[in-house]
């Protein structure tokens, strides 16, 4: 599970690999996401809306992101 603080911090990486994973998030999504005020909060609505994810399925996805680019580094 990936935190809002870890999240945040790591925005700029988490962006840069965003599409390789979730090929529906195009540019325009991640811009969204680079303006909101909480980027977690709107990169989980981000997958729910193009991939159809519930709220838990979102975050499950996003932390199974993190912990393979924490395992691969």
């Amino acid at each position: 599970m990936i935190n809002k603080a870890i999240f945040e911090e790591n925005w700029t990486l988490i962006r840069s690999r965003s599409t390789e994973r979730w090929s529906l998030m195009a540019d325009y999504d991640l811009s969204k996401v680079d303006k909101a005020e909480v980027k977690l909060n709107k990169f989980i609505t981000m997958l729910r809306v193009k991939y159809g994810y519930t709220p838990e399925k979102a975050r499950e996805e996003l932390g199974r992101f993190w912990a393979e680019y924490i395992a691969k580094s």
